[in-house]
């Protein structure tokens, strides 16, 4: 389906929950010197210009990391958030939000000289574009990093297990062909035969359809070591079943230390972010 460009909706709610969260689990995996390699099976453009034609009509991030960034002085903000921000002022050091890196730039900032990105895109115009800035990255990063113009989770079977033998999968698909939430699920339990041991983190929308409260329930019976259920809702689901009211965030194998940073930063998410008094988290783990 290639009606969906996620610059519409970069930096809102769903990206600040998925992100802050990506970035954390970098961090962990970042404290063993051993490489790692990181798979995004729907990498998209990889950055994305906040006041452009995209970002600009919709204006979602307002709602999102714009919300966040002019709070960027509080001094009850978590950890976790301000990890985040720090992500983005990087690409913003003149304090103007202007750009908003995807997974793929967050990723890769995080990556040291031996460790290991692998991109798919299926979307023709996101790949031109992610391709693009890919080649202005330069030669370090264009060693590191690999971009397949292909379905992620067919892509996905082919490398697992990586041959450093730690991984996080990061699968966040669009979602708006309900077919997507059947193949994630498919893709996990693959996954998981291939790389048990590895970190593999699910985004997916809350919204008013039966197969997006199925996913985290069907999620939580793998038979897995661990797993952790995070979500975050802004606002109350609408009285006609459209739109996104929220999103959660699935890791299985997930860093001992997030149940943590998230039972602080999840409160603190919903009373920043809330857009009416219906506003709230869930955290579930085993």
């Amino acid at each position: 389906m290639f009606s969906y460009r996620h610059a519409f909706h970069a930096g809102n709610h769903a990206d600040v929950l998925k992100h802050a969260i990506l970035v954390q689990v970098l961090d962990y995996l970042n404290r063993k010197d051993a490489a790692y390699w990181v798979i995004d099976t729907h990498a998209g453009a990889g950055m994305y210009a906040l006041d452009g034609d995209w970002a600009g009509q919709t204006a979602e991030y307002e709602g999102g990391v714009g919300r966040l960034w002019s709070l960027s002085t509080d001094a009850q903000q978590p950890q976790l958030i301000s990890r985040y921000l720090d992500a983005i002022r990087l690409y913003n050091q003149d304090g103007q939000l202007r750009y908003y890196p995807g997974s793929p730039w967050l990723t890769l900032d995080a990556l040291r000289p031996h460790d290991r990105l692998r991109l798919f895109e299926l979307h023709p115009t996101e790949q031109q574009v992610l391709s693009a800035n890919l080649r202005e990255a330069g030669r370090a990063a264009q060693r590191q990093v690999s971009l397949q113009v292909a379905n992620g989770f067919d892509g996905l079977k082919a490398l697992l297990p990586v041959p450093t033998r730690r991984s996080l999968v990061l699968i966040d698909p669009s979602y708006e062909n309900k077919q997507d939430y059947a193949s994630t699920l498919h893709a996990v339990q693959e996954g998981l035969q291939r790389a048990a041991n590895g970190v593999f983190a699910v985004w997916y929308p809350l919204v008013s359809r039966r197969e997006a409260h199925d996913l985290p329930r069907k999620l939580m019976r793998l038979p897995v070591k661990s797993w952790l259920n995070a979500t975050l809702s802004v606002q109350a689901p609408s009285p006609d079943g459209r739109g996104l009211y929220g999103s959660g965030m699935f890791l299985i194998n997930p860093p001992w230390t997030l149940a943590e940073e998230l039972k602080t930063a999840l409160p603190w998410l919903a009373r920043t972010l809330a857009q009416d008094g219906r506003a709230g988290w869930t955290l579930e783990s085993a």
